[in-house]
């Protein structure tokens, strides 16, 4: 049976507070801001794209428009990396996981979402064990 889904960015509105603070006031609050020196290298949690050479980033590019993707697209920031994929139960906690070159990351993601007690998903960037973005159904 095939299970629709969609992938999730992070909400923009949670960000927005970061951009305007300095290096000191980020660092207070556990984050630094990076500039982009290659691509791919800096996958943005929000608008679910690599982030350009140059452009400034916190993993949150500040140019970074909240993305609402088709059901079952998935972003080549994704696609383009070997995912973990962690499944997880009404109750938040985890009943599978699997890592999956992102280019077979449907079939994956069709599988656990097939699966009744499965009620979300999360995607992490498999390398650095990064949070990349939310899978829910539709």
């Amino acid at each position: 049976m095939k299970t629709n889904f969609r992938i999730v960015g992070l909400s923009e509105a949670q960000f927005e507070p970061l951009f305007s603070l300095d290096d000191d006031e980020l660092a207070q609050k556990g984050a630094r801001r990076l500039v982009v020196d290659a691509k791919p290298g800096f996958p943005c949690r929000v608008s679910l794209q690599d982030a350009e050479i140059g452009e400034r980033a916190i993993f949150v590019r500040e140019t970074a428009k909240q993305i609402e993707l088709a059901p079952d697209e998935i972003p080549e920031v994704v696609a383009g990396r070997v995912m973990s994929v962690r499944a997880y139960n009404d109750k938040g906690m985890m009943v599978n996981a699997a890592v999956t070159p992102g280019k077979e990351l449907k079939s994956q993601v069709e599988k656990f979402l097939g699966d009744a007690k499965i009620s979300y998903l999360h995607l992490h960037n498999a390398g650095a064990g990064c949070y990349s973005c939310r899978v829910e159904r539709v």
